[in-house]
């Protein structure tokens, strides 16, 4: 009789292990959302250990460290943000270690109980704490702190091993989603986003009621010349350097594109007209001072055309506002190249030559001497600032959308 009822005992938990597995996996595979999921799995684990506090922590690569991705019970608002470094404390131990943590109690082990002395606010009597791992990689830790279980059964350490695993394949499959969508929405070649995600971008922009946003067509002059006289290998590395220049000088609030070919477009969120031109001008002084393809042993020279229009005032919808932006581009590319156009001014920059003309060039014969117009007329944005006639230069071609509501053209090489 009393064989059967530890057999029926012994049953009983199987049962209750089985179910959890199977409400885990079946989290596992409706869902991609990972907080959920490690909600899911932080759950089942305190139902089975009862501790006082348990939190989940995931590695930062880059940074060294770990951070709290979930954290519950005492304390659990003020360890959000909280970094841990790697190799310190518990976790940080088993992090660096890759090895699993199982104190039941703290006061008989030398090591922590020091530790637990050292820090007498976390008030530790039991520690158990598992890597998350993947192959040889430790992708975060889970901790239990004063749990109310029996840490070093066969039960106990073969739950907290396979719940460790759904984590992990968890952790692996957001990963894995997340590096899928970025590629879809990223440009080999320069890192930035790629035209796909400019429309999306666009979209949320013109949702935003009452906000204002800045659109930047850039064009490189004559970048042709660099792929004809040193071969599309240094063109593509010269894209890849143009763009983490726009990156850098545009900062984390805005974002860059590669639209296609050798152009570049720029969003700026809440930029209105004149912020948005005084950083486009900054950019473009910055292309025209820069050397470019220095470690290959180059000293390439860029300017562009920069064309710049403002949500809503220069165009309300999506294909319009692109119209505006790609109109002052090429007031720029068919007059004077290597300045600013902005919708509405013209022209407000001086268009005098850095230290050649056109892209990867030392030689100044390939591209016309640029003509001044209307030198003496000043912009109101700065003192090198120079208007050249209406946002309708001649020569800016007309763009036709499919559907003025919705459309949008496909990224071409221009030349």
């Amino acid at each position: 009789m009393r064989e059967r009822r530890q057999f029926e005992v012994i049953e009983s938990r199987q049962m209750d292990h089985l179910r959890v597995f199977h409400d885990v996996a079946r989290t596992l595979t409706t869902s991609l959302e990972l907080e959920e999921i490690l909600l899911a799995i932080m759950d089942k684990m305190a139902n089975f250990f009862g501790p006082e506090r348990w939190s989940l922590l995931m590695v930062d690569p880059k940074a060294d460290d770990l951070y709290y991705a979930i954290a519950i019970g005492e304390d659990a608002n003020g360890l959000r943000g909280l970094r841990v470094p790697m190799g310190q404390g518990v976790a940080g131990w088993v992090a660096q270690t890759g090895n699993p943590l199982v104190v039941p109690d703290v006061a008989l082990d030398p090591h922590w109980s020091a530790f637990s002395r050292a820090h007498p606010d976390l008030n530790i009597q039991s520690i158990a704490c598992v890597p998350i791992r993947s192959g040889e990689n430790t992708l975060g830790v889970i901790q239990l702190l004063n749990s109310k279980l029996d840490l070093l059964s066969e039960y106990s350490i073969s739950f907290l091993r396979i719940l460790c695993d759904y984590a992990a394949i968890a952790i692996q499959n957001a990963r894995s989603v997340t590096l899928i969508h970025e590629l879809t929405i990223t440009d080999d070649a320069t890192g930035l986003f790629n035209a796909r995600r400019l429309y999306t971008v666009l979209d949320e922009q013109v949702l935003v009621k009452g906000t204002p946003f800045s659109l930047l067509f850039i064009d490189l002059d004559y970048f042709k010349t660099v792929n004809d006289e040193h071969g599309h290998l240094v063109g593509t590395r010269l894209l890849a350097e143009v763009g983490g220049l726009i990156r850098r000088v545009i900062g984390p609030d805005n974002m860059a594109f590669r639209y296609g070919g050798d152009e570049f477009v720029v969003v700026m969120p809440g930029l209105d007209k004149q912020a948005s031109a005084e950083l486009t001008m900054e950019l473009c002084r910055s292309l025209r001072a820069s050397i470019f393809l220095e470690a290959m042993g180059m000293t390439l020279h860029v300017s562009g055309s920069f064309g710049l229009a403002t949500f809503p005032e220069d165009g309300n919808t999506v294909p319009a506002i692109l119209k505006s932006a790609d109109a002052m581009m090429y007031a720029v590319k068919n007059s004077t190249r290597n300045n600013v156009a902005i919708a509405g001014q013209g022209l407000v920059m001086d268009p005098s030559k850095p230290h050649h003309q056109g892209a990867g060039s030392s030689r100044d014969s390939r591209t016309p001497e640029p003509s001044r117009q209307n030198p003496s007329s000043e912009s109101s944005l700065g003192s090198d600032a120079r208007v050249a006639g209406p946002a309708s230069a001649p020569g800016a071609r007309r763009l036709d959308f499919p559907g003025q509501s919705g459309g949008h053209r496909n990224p071409t090489r221009r030349g």
